[in-house]
C-alpha cells in the first residue's frame, strides 16, 4: 500500500519581499502542480537590498504558493506548500 504524501511547508528564514521570479521580465520559478527537486530555487525573498534564493528542501511537487509575488512576508511566515513521498 503506497503512503500518502507528505505536505512539508516552506517558510521565510528571515522577514523580507518575497518575489516568485528572478526579474519581472521572466517566468516565475515555480508554479502550482510543478514538480521540483532538492535544492532547485524556488523563490527570491530580499532583506535590505539583498536576494537569498529559497531552494526545496526535498524532491516534491508545489500544491500552493500562499505569498503573494512583491508582498512582505514575515520571519518564519508561510511562502508555499509542497508534496513529498
Amino acid at each position: 500500500m503506497a503512503e500518502s504524501p507528505k505536505r512539508l511547508e516552506i517558510r521565510a528564514p528571515i522577514a523580507g519581499v518575497f518575489y516568485r521570479r528572478p526579474s519581472p521580465e521572466d517566468p516565475p520559478y515555480v508554479e502550482v502542480g510543478d514538480t521540483v527537486k532538492k535544492k532547485q530555487v524556488l523563490c527570491l525573498l530580499e532583506t535590505m537590498k539583498v536576494f537569498q534564493k529559497i531552494k526545496s528542501p526535498a524532491d516534491g511537487k508545489v500544491v500552493e504558493i500562499v505569498a503573494r509575488n512583491e508582498d512582505p512576508v514575515a520571519d518564519g511566515g508561510l511562502l508555499m506548500v509542497l508534496e513529498t513521498d
